[in-house]
């Protein structure tokens, strides 16, 4: 069994980032011949790990550090109007959490949003052999949200339940539907789904200022970042 003293590390090469021009980045993996578990992987992600299938992994470039891991505390989370707005142009989803797995369904969404969204990223072109080891391999207590209208398929989120808090994953939705903010509601769900379990806190990946993509994640406050092996409030426009 594997814990944090046992595990060995890998840094790939340097390579393009994919968020900012012209900087170099490197990422650290876990080894993937080790064992992690819901435990090992609770610790992992409060130390700023993120999965991507059945490979844990963080940020590790020596020039820069703009790639901040951040969480939101929940119990002490409140809507702002734009949100709630959100909620109440959703009051109509059926949502439903499901075990991770791969369906047809759930890889047209996903390959629809990557084709009319994501041209320009590292998904593109999507493949199912592609979802199933982003979304799918690797789970440990891992779940989709299912968002339906009217029975209909229209947003899936991915989320880890860990110790003390859930890891939003991912999110896809039809780009027909961008004007319901499908992708601010699943985190709006995520959060209520975390206080529903007694859970202080939800993560939400990294943060980067310098990128508008990210921006929405500091619109849920309060919101913590790992700085200098803390995590702290901190606060933004």
């Amino acid at each position: 069994m594997s814990s944090l003293g046992t595990l060995v590390f890998f840094a790939t090469p340097g390579h393009d980032c994919s968020y900012l021009a012209d900087r170099e980045a490197t990422t650290m993996f876990v080894d993937p011949r080790a064992h992690i578990d819901k435990k090992l992987y609770s610790q992992l992600t409060s130390l700023g790990f993120r999965r991507s299938g059945s490979h844990y992994y963080r940020p590790h470039c020596e020039q820069c550090n703009a790639c901040i891991p951040v969480r939101l505390n929940v119990k002490d989370f409140r809507a702002d109007r734009s949100q709630r707005r959100v909620m109440k142009k959703n009051s109509d989803l059926e949502c439903t959490l499901v075990p991770a797995t791969f369906t047809e369904s759930y890889y047209q969404l996903y390959a629809n949003y990557v084709e009319l969204r994501h041209k320009d990223g590292d998904m593109y072109p999507p493949s199912r052999e592609q979802f199933t080891s982003f979304l799918v391999e690797g789970a440990t207590d891992s779940w989709f949200l299912e968002m339906r209208i009217n029975g209909e398929l229209a947003a899936l989120a991915a989320v880890d339940l860990l110790d003390g808090a859930l890891s939003a994953i991912y999110t896809v939705f039809d780009p027909a539907l961008e004007h319901r903010s499908l992708g601010t509601f699943a985190v709006l769900w995520q959060i209520e789904e975390a206080r529903r379990r007694d859970l202080p806190h939800l993560y939400l990946g990294y943060w980067i200022e310098q990128c508008r993509k990210m921006s929405y994640k500091t619109r849920f406050k309060p919101i913590e970042a790992l700085q200098d092996g803390q995590w702290r409030p901190i606060n933004v426009a």
